[in-house]
């Protein structure tokens, strides 16, 4: 087990050790969806009213891996994190202090390079078409990010970032990248990102068929948005019973 450092604080009980906990449960349990790349893609959190201060996970430690403890506390205003020894990713920096910087709809940040989001980011038309009730939950919901130049460096490509993504469009497919998702919780982006993984799982099967696409009229597919929307607790129940099992089979994330 890491122990807690400077950029840690808070005991086990308090609010900021609920947060890292939340956020060490979406690491493990995305390891164990198989939507994770190595050591890279990153998740954070809020977890100040302003947004400044955030939760992330630390250059270089897997997914799987990934404890309470492990998190980094940063603070988006401080321009003096990427020379610190305990510096996260560069790209994760860059994209993230900036998305909770500026987009007050960003209390949780999830970006990954998960298979059938990845496939769809990489084709010419990348549509989530809605073919089924999981497709038809992201009706709109969606901003296709088509200025892929290389890796997030620099502030000025946080800034650009910052500009596609609202409280209303709360999903970016990143042309020949990924995925981001922001929420207002771990729940909440956590199930959104789970459910755009599986979408796009969906659509890609049914494209490798190349036969037409059964494509549901567009007030049956509002309709169905709109009942999404409106499910009440399902974010919060998928992710209670996540971390279930995990308390179940590696309750070490909470440490």
């Amino acid at each position: 087990m890491e122990k807690p450092d400077l950029q840690m604080s808070g005991s086990p009980l308090s609010s900021e050790w609920a947060s890292r906990v939340e956020l060490a449960a979406a690491f493990r349990s995305f390891a164990r969806l198989d939507m994770h790349e190595s050591v890279a893609n990153h998740l954070s959190l809020s977890v100040s009213g302003d947004g400044a201060r955030f939760l992330i996970n630390p250059r270089g430690l897997h997914f799987s891996r990934m404890r309470a403890s492990s998190l980094l506390l940063l603070d988006a205003s401080d321009p003096a994190t990427m020379r610190s020894a305990r510096a996260p990713d560069p790209t994760a920096w860059y994209l993230h202090s900036r998305l909770h910087a500026r987009v007050p709809a960003a209390r949780c940040v999830m970006h990954l390079h998960s298979t059938y989001a990845t496939a769809l980011s990489c084709m010419e038309d990348s549509t989530m078409y809605p073919i089924d009730m999981n497709t038809a939950r992201f009706r709109e919901a969606v901003v296709t990010d088509r200025e892929f130049s290389g890796m997030a460096l620099s502030d000025a490509e946080g800034d650009r970032v910052c500009t596609l993504v609202s409280e209303a469009k709360p999903v970016v497919l990143m042309a020949n990248h990924g995925v981001l998702v922001i929420g207002k919780s771990v729940a909440e982006t956590f199930d959104a990102l789970y459910y755009f993984e599986r979408a796009a799982r969906t659509l890609m099967i049914c494209h490798a068929t190349k036969q037409p696409l059964r494509v549901m009229p567009d007030d049956v597919a509002a309709e169905t948005a709109r009942q999404w929307r409106n499910y009440g607790q399902l974010a919060v129940d998928h992710f209670e019973n996540v971390k279930a099992m995990l308390d179940e089979q590696e309750p070490s994330y909470r440490t």
